[in-house]
């Protein structure tokens, strides 16, 4: 297959703005640009289709800069949402692009990276009135879908020229490095035609660039993708760790994994459908799940992340936490830690304090019919002291009850 036939059996296209995109992404290299503005420190998994797109571009020789929106970012893109974006102060939209632009070097190492307030910064009321506003007529912008759906329930002038602004970045990048393609979510169809329109009124209808959207992700029984009980899954491992991360990807779905596979790993179409084989066959054996929990661990976090994520989850299905460092304890149970006064604690009270038994009398029979183990060790007798030197690296008690129930005792 070819590019555009790989993008599309994944099901990677949306839309083009021109039908001569298909030939011209099979062709020669050309530049193209892919754009995210710093509402956060960090990107999340809602965030990384569109940068593994760039990345299957790069692998078929297009070059990619991918623009952190540190200006567009003050502005505030309306993208279909109900309500007006607060905005960021300067300082805190610059910061939250040096946690992003580390993130999409990770993700594309050799990529252009540039921050758009670079240039957006220097651009005065005037210029920006003149030189580019003056291009841009109203009735065409108000009736973009995204302004169109705020129209009536209000939508401030600064929201309203954010596709002025970002109309800008595709111009600029044509005009000082040769880009030819805006890539985004198919949300972003109408500031990626504004840009188109802007370039070809400042120079000249015969100049060519193109458009590319792709569909957002969706889940079959239709949650929002990208969230999870405890919240949104971030590509920082300080936010989401490693072991969490991988649990999401692990945790799909039957009816998602295929297209998931499709859409996130760059797997082979051979190798996509002998897994979606054994999805219909041995479904119990989340071979499909492992694969692709695996692959995005590695290409998000690399392959120490991931062997210490396969090591959690493994001593978590067996018990077995006695050989866990302090840092994978933390990783996969940070949810669960209380901490405790230094010293010896007896067993039945730790039950009690964890929140594993309700009284003293539960926490013996507990322990008594054999019910509890502490740092993977069954333990059966009610007279049992818990001691510092029983603790994983001085520090650590890890209280099961039964098969899944856990608690995290961390010494002061």
């Amino acid at each position: 297959m070819n590019l555009f036939q790989d993008l599309q059996w994944r099901g990677l296209v949306y839309a083009l703005t021109d039908p001569a995109l298909e030939e011209a992404l099979n062709g020669a290299p050309m530049t193209f640009y892919l754009g995210a503005d710093p509402t956060a420190d960090s990107l999340h998994v809602g965030h990384l289709l569109a940068y593994l797109v760039a990345k299957r571009l790069m692998h078929y020789g297009h070059r990619p800069i991918l623009v952190i929106g540190g200006g567009t970012g003050l502005i505030g893109d309306p993208s279909f949402k109900a309500n007006e974006r607060q905005l960021l102060t300067i300082e805190t939209s610059l910061k939250n692009a040096e946690g992003i632009v580390k993130q999409v070097k990770r993700l594309l190492p050799n990529a252009d990276v540039v921050n758009n307030y670079d240039w957006i910064s220097s651009l005065n009321a005037i210029e920006f009135l003149r030189d580019i506003g003056k291009h841009f007529n109203v009735s065409y912008m108000i009736a973009k879908d995204s302004v169109k759906s705020r129209i009536e329930t209000g939508i401030s002038f600064t929201e309203f020229s954010y596709q002025i602004i970002q109309a800008w970045d595709f111009e600029h990048l044509f005009a000082k490095k040769n880009c030819v393609l805006q890539i985004g979510g198919q949300d972003q169809w109408g500031n990626i035609t504004s840009g188109l329109e802007l370039i070809r009124k400042v120079h000249g209808f015969e100049a060519k660039a193109y458009g590319f959207t792709f569909p957002l992700v969706t889940k079959a029984d239709g949650t929002k993708f990208g969230k999870t009980e405890s919240g949104t899954v971030w590509l920082d491992p300080e936010k989401t760790s490693p072991y969490e991360f991988y649990q999401y990807w692990f945790n799909t779905a039957d009816e998602d994994v295929v297209m998931r596979l499709k859409q996130f790993s760059f797997l082979s179409k051979e190798e996509i459908e002998t897994l979606e084989k054994q999805v219909k066959e041995e479904p119990h054996l989340r071979a499909a799940q492992k694969a692709l929990a695996s692959e995005l661990t590695v290409l998000c976090h690399g392959e120490t992340a991931l062997a210490q994520a396969l090591k959690i989850s493994a001593a978590l299905f067996s018990g077995d936490v006695g050989d866990l460092s302090e840092k994978e304890i933390e990783m996969g149970f940070h949810d669960l830690i209380l901490e405790t006064p230094v010293g010896e604690t007896p067993l039945v009270d730790a039950l009690i304090l964890a929140g594993l038994a309700s009284s003293k009398r539960e926490s013996r029979e507990l322990i008594q019919t054999g019910s509890i183990t502490v740092n993977g060790l069954k333990l059966s007798d009610v007279q049992a002291i818990l001691t510092i030197d029983q603790a994983i690296e001085g520090r650590y008690t890890v209280l099961r009850k039964g098969k899944k129930k856990y608690a995290i005792l961390r010494r002061r």
